[in-house]
């Protein structure tokens, strides 16, 4: 009783509504299992960038199993030392740095009148909040000890992962084939074969990018004579896996530091550094390392990061764009095999 193009409007309704019913039960389960789902792809992210160095061990006559455990060793060894890196420089810088607020305050005060005068009062007062906040923090430890516990039994579970997908991902083809027909397994092992290298190129390329961003940012704070150039540079290499939003707040911090300790001088050439870098990221880098890999729209990344943001935080915020870019390389995959068959 209706007409063509009405019932072909309820029909793609339903189906859109169908997608999206289906899509959220999927996100919600992932959020619900993060405890699992969340080590596992941060272990499929290691293992796309580390992965070549499994082969190339074995060619040279180490076995797998060692080659992997080698191969993980050297990563733990990495995450640690960035990591140590930051917390070590930014707690000795600290004393320096809020020796400095006070001063910094009067000449904010000085420059901006009366949003100013706010910001001293919030500077002046700010290492009687630091006590306030490290008391606090004391007598959180144990309330903190559940939420400590979580992330080392995911990182080790990640570890863990990463060791069984170096040594064993080269068996990945044979065992899908194995469980399904022919056809269908061929198509399986192309999306996966494809979306593992669109993770790969986004990890590679995204870890190149931001080595050169934290060397440059380091050098320049430290030419400045910024407390904690180090642990900041380490910040900025964390910040450079979350696309715009990591690198625009690492470099805030880079920047305030600057201004606490050094003044507006200061803080100008390291906005200059911070900006410089940037531009020279997202004009010459990002184009030349990751164009033939991780081939997202700009406005794409956006999008996803502040969804992974608003789902799981970081970690969604994280892993928005390598899981999209992965995404995308199976969507590829599924529109060439339908173009040939048309």
């Amino acid at each position: 009783m209706l007409p063509p193009a009405v019932r072909g409007a309820a029909a793609w309704s339903a189906a859109v509504i169908l997608l999206i019913t289906v899509g959220s039960l999927v996100v919600f389960a992932l959020v619900e299992l993060r405890a699992a789902t969340v080590p596992f792809v941060l272990a499929l992210l290691g293992t796309s960038l580390l992965h070549p160095v499994v082969p190339w061990l074995v060619r040279r006559g180490v076995g797998r199993s060692l080659a992997a455990g080698l191969t993980c060793l050297v990563l733990v060894v990495a995450v640690v030392g960035v990591i140590a890196l930051l917390v070590n420089s930014l707690v000795h810088s600290a004393p320096q740095i809020a020796a400095s607020l006070p001063g910094a305050g009067q000449r904010l005060a000085r420059w901006l009148g009366p949003f100013g005068a706010k910001i001293q009062h919030a500077l002046e007062n700010a290492k009687g909040e630091t006590n306030a906040l490290v008391s606090t923090l004391t007598h959180g430890v144990l309330s903190g000890l559940g939420l400590l516990t979580q992330l080392i039994t995911g990182a080790v579970l990640a570890l863990a992962l990463v060791f069984f997908f170096l040594r064993d991902g080269h068996r990945t083809g044979e065992a899908i084939r194995s469980h399904l027909p022919g056809r269908g397994a061929d198509t399986v092992v192309a999306c996966a074969d494809r979306a593992f290298d669109a993770m790969a190129g986004f990890m590679r390329g995204t870890t190149l990018i931001a080595l050169i961003d934290a060397g440059f940012i380091t050098v320049g704070l430290l030419a400045l004579g910024v407390p904690g150039a180090p642990g900041l540079g380490a910040l900025v290499f964390m910040g450079a896996y979350i696309p715009f939003v990591g690198a625009f707040l690492s470099g805030t911090v880079a920047v305030l530091v600057a201004l606490a300790d050094g003044g507006l001088g200061t803080a100008l050439w390291a906005l200059g550094v911070v900006l410089t870098v940037q531009l020279i990221e997202g004009n010459v880098l990002q184009p030349v390392i990751q164009s033939r890999t991780v081939e997202l729209h700009p406005a794409t990344i956006m999008v996803a990061v502040v969804a992974g943001s608003g789902i799981a935080g970081i970690i969604g915020a994280l892993l928005a764009v390598p899981v999209c870019a992965a995404g995308a390389g199976v969507i590829s995959v599924l529109r060439g095999l339908a173009g040939g068959r048309e």
